[in-house]
């Protein structure tokens, strides 16, 4: 009964239960008792602060003696009372007041360590459980933390993680660990984009936040929950589920699908954009009928406009031209010059063979191509470099013939801009990968217009990927894994020594950043669909990493594509991307990220595989200000942890979240499906639609199958 405790108060029979209490502190059997009336009363916050304010707790405190093999079940019943008592807020503040949490804390460490056979765990986890209620406030935590409670608490159960029967323990060591962990600010001097973009109506882009939003502001990294109003928390599994949910790993147990955001009423403003589902096929159909005579006059098609089939060459739109070899795009804005990108006549057999000769010549009609790009409005088009390849010179030779070892620069801060060794990688390129040319790629991509103006291609954009060779499981998740994170994240604070703490990637300050150190990795994101914002090592083979907010924004951090070189064999590196914003993510329930190698391609398997063990997604220490939260005070970030070991030395690797898919390979990928496509069976139409605010051309593409005929109704229903 909840209202148990209030009825005892209201009959006024609190100061009789511990006026009882008090009268038998020498007679254990009677005090047992008393002390589970006093428990099940004092589930009732208002209650339980009635006990507190009335002494309860020092009462208590006189039963809990250090530990003993004696009056064990009275110890327990005053420990889960006192425990009880700790859910009411103003019984912490004094519990706190009189010294009582540094008691609590010495008389842990007497149970914990004497109990070598752990036959009381009951009684230290009812120590934990008054250090956990206690913690709920500030004051608690602060005091917490000067009583060297992280440091006790964190070492006291070192000894204890492979023992499943101690999990009940380690659970609320854990819970308590990171709740009193200091709350700091990200480790960046903004939390706003790198990136910012005048949008229309602006007189220019918005500026970044000025440093304010960066310091340390206590009362939005602390709730003061000195002020909040008394909770009854009558039920210890729910308050636990509310404070750690990210915790949860039963798959049964995830959160249920969010609801539609808007009402489906409202999706049929869109309905004039795809008439194909409103449009009435019976009334052609009964129209057809009528005219049905006209088809048994002539076997010829009628030349009138409404049965011509639309082509390439035969539709007229505000926003189209007449698109020959050279795919010509244009846009509504009439200050823009078209731009060509030549398609040479590249046809795909039915197993696609590589031509070097052929794509000697493609590679030079597109750089033409690229040039006249240039010449016609030379703000669309800029130098691209390709990213560098692994730097091993063995394995160049072994890679590439002796005569263009001397062309390829084995440095790691070289860039390969020479069309030399672009053409010496594409003559070991096989061909063999769907829809896909890296000529093609690089004469779309460099016309393409991108906020930091990217200069330089990544290998997987321009060298292509095939399918995974084999279907992999959802990863199994390891046992404890998630816990084992959290406390490497405590240990950093208890146990500093080994701490590098040295930023090595830097998006913001490069100069700031220290890339290149001896046995450390090197990091780049800065192409297309790159984000990367910071990498800072933690120890030898440990990187916290930050992603970049949406362009002139301060939050959705959820895509990462990145860089990473330099690497070690069979070392096991761990990865902590820490500025991830969700309250829960697939990653805790066998999803992976995904790596792509660059050596691994050269040697004929250029694929995206999934990666990474002992991943999972937690809320970790670090808050957000109200001014860079959007105005939510203490807004949580959560950490998205993954190892892995990398399958070569001084490779070039690529991790993302998932296939990355650019705006570049989707432009060269139309191309290539118009050239391909076999048009007495599928009608294509490629107009564009608008230009995004990027100055970059939106396709709106036109594809369905010929008609059958040239029969009426096959033509009207075509239509």
């Amino acid at each position: 009964d909840r209202k148990f405790g209030l009825k005892v108060q209201k009959a006024e029979a609190t100061d009789i239960i511990l006026s009882l209490a008090r009268r038998n502190l020498g007679h254990h059997l009677q005090l047992t008792h008393c002390l589970w009336v006093l428990r099940v009363c004092a589930s009732n916050v208002t209650t339980g602060t009635t006990l507190g304010i009335n002494g309860a707790m020092e009462l208590i405190f006189k039963v809990i003696t250090p530990y003993s093999k004696r009056h064990v079940r009275t110890v327990r019943a005053a420990i889960e009372a006192l425990a009880a008592l700790l859910k009411s807020k103003s019984n912490s503040r004094r519990a706190v007041n009189r010294g009582y949490l540094g008691g609590l804390l010495r008389l842990y460490q007497d149970w914990h360590h004497n109990d070598v056979s752990n036959n009381y765990i009951y009684i230290r986890r009812g120590l934990l459980l008054c250090l956990k209620h206690i913690t709920n406030i500030q004051l608690g935590r602060e005091t917490f933390l000067g009583s060297r409670g992280m440091e006790i608490l964190f070492t006291s159960i070192q000894n204890c993680l492979s023992c499943k029967n101690l999990d009940p323990i380690i659970t609320t060591v854990t819970q308590i660990l990171r709740k009193c962990h200091p709350k700091e600010p990200l480790p960046v001097a903004t939390v706003r984009s790198s990136y910012s973009f005048p949008l229309p109506g602006n007189a220019k882009a918005q500026p970044p936040c000025d440093g304010s939003e960066g310091k340390w502001l206590k009362g939005d990294y602390e709730s003061d929950e000195e002020e909040e109003a008394e909770k009854d928390l009558d039920n210890e599994d729910v308050e636990s589920n509310e404070e750690d949910y990210d915790l949860e790993t039963d798959v049964n147990k995830l959160r249920s699908r969010p609801v539609l955001d808007r009402p489906e009423e409202e999706l049929g403003q869109y309905e004039a954009m795809c008439p194909e589902l409103s449009h009435n096929f019976q009334e052609l159909e009964s129209e057809s009928e009528e005219e049905k005579s006209l088809e048994d006059r002539t076997e010829s098609l009628p030349s009138t406009s409404s049965h011509l089939i639309p082509s390439a060459t035969s539709v007229k739109h505000p926003n189209y031209k007449q698109r020959s070899q050279s795919v010509t795009e244009t846009g509504p804005d009439p200050g823009e010059k078209d731009f060509e990108v030549p398609l040479q006549s590249w046809i795909k057999k039915e197993k696609c063979r590589w031509d070097p000769t052929d794509e000697k010549r493609d590679i030079a009609e597109a750089a033409q191509g690229a040039d006249s790009c240039e010449v016609e409005d030379p703000a669309r088009s800029h130098v691209l470099a390709l990213r560098p390849l692994p730097k091993d010179t063995a394995w160049y030779k072994k890679m590439f013939h002796p005569e263009y070892e001397a062309s390829i620069n084995p440095n790691p801060g070289g860039k390969l801009e020479s069309s030399d060794v672009v053409t010496n990688l594409l003559e070991k390129h096989q061909g063999d990968i769907p829809f896909h040319s890296p000529c093609f790629y690089i004469a779309r991509a460099k016309c393409i217009k991108s906020i930091p103006d990217y200069k330089d291609l990544a290998f997987p954009d321009f060298w292509g990927h095939q399918p995974p060779p084999y279907s992999k499981p959802m990863l199994e998740r390891k046992y404890g894994v998630q816990r084992d994170k959290i406390l490497g994240d405590v240990r950093r604070l208890v146990q500093p020594d080994d701490v590098i703490g040295r930023t090595v990637f830097d998006l913001d300050e490069p100069s700031h950043s220290s890339p290149g150190a001896p046995g450390c990795l090197t990091f780049f994101s800065k192409f297309e669909s790159g984000n990367l914002r910071k990498a800072i090592q933690v120890r030898e083979f440990e990187y916290d990493l930050i992603m970049n907010a949406d362009v002139n924004s301060n939050q959705h951090h959820q895509w990462f594509y990145f860089e990473v070189c330099d690497m070690k064999l069979a070392v096991p590196y761990r990865f902590n991307i820490i500025n991830c914003e969700k309250f829960n993510s697939q990653f805790n329930y066998g999803m992976q990220l995904v790596m792509y190698s660059v050596k691994e391609a050269l040697q004929g398997r250029p694929h995206w595989l999934r990666a990474g063990y002992d991943i999972c997604y937690y809320k970790n220490h670090y808050r957000c200000s109200a001014a860079a939260g959007a105005g939510v005070r203490g807004k949580c970030y959560y950490t998205l942890t993954f190892s892995i070991k990398f399958p070569h030395k001084d490779d070039v690797c690529y991790l993302a979240y998932h296939y990355p898919y650019t705006y570049s390979t989707m432009m060269s990928h139309l191309d290539i499906l118009e050239q391909n496509r076999n048009p007495k069976k599928v009608y294509w139409r490629q107009q564009t639609l608008c230009q995004t605010l990027g100055g970059n051309l939106c396709p709106l593409l036109t594809i369905t199958a010929m008609p059958e005929s040239k029969k009426r109704d096959d033509l009207e229903q075509f239509c």
